[in-house]
């Protein structure tokens, strides 16, 4: 569990689109401001992928994938999911919180951003995006991004940072495949 510290001021975001980066053939969810023009890609694995799109189509299964079990699960033990925040990258590492509420007790959960996301989906929680890392987004409207990450160190490709931040100065929507689960 973390410390239960969350960014003095986070933005909060939405997922805006999830495809597929045509370039590594890796998975990456696009989080975009609301109200805004700011967006943060973050590549993730093909699995965490799956379970935001499948969410995202209103598909479900017969019996429950992961995210939908930790999703009753924090259900049936009396807790609500109230936030989720993407609260910083380390080492090309995003980390994140789950925000849990129990009665009178607050908590948070350090988990994985593709993770939280599947599950904030499933309960209907709100995101968030601390804002030093919306700081080092990339503006939706074609202004000049200043960073990036992978969510996980070797996913996707081995590109080093300033290689990585080129390459999102020049992405475009179209080079972002639809990612199918």
């Amino acid at each position: 569990m973390g410390d239960g510290h969350v960014s003095d001021s986070p933005t909060r975001v939405r997922v805006q689109s999830l495809g597929l980066d045509q370039a590594t053939k890796a998975p990456v969810v696009i989080l975009q401001e609301m109200g805004g023009t700011r967006a943060l890609p973050i590549w993730i694995g093909p699995a965490e992928a799956s379970a935001i799109a499948m969410q995202l189509a209103g598909m479900s299964f017969p019996r429950p994938l992961t995210h939908d079990l930790f999703a009753s699960v924090i259900r049936g033990l009396g807790g609500v999911l109230r936030r989720v925040t993407i609260t910083r990258v380390e080492d090309n590492t995003y980390f994140a919180e789950l925000l849990i509420q129990r009665g009178d007790h607050v908590f948070s959960v350090d988990a994985r951003p593709s993770d939280s996301i599947a599950i904030a989906l499933r309960l209907d929680a709100e995101l968030y995006i601390s804002a030093d890392l919306l700081a080092g987004s990339v503006d939706t409207n074609g202004n000049e991004p200043e960073a990036s990450s992978r969510e996980e160190p070797g996913q996707g490709s081995s590109l080093t940072a300033e290689q990585l931040q080129e390459r999102l100065r020049k992405l475009k929507p179209e080079d972002l495949g639809r990612f199918e689960p």
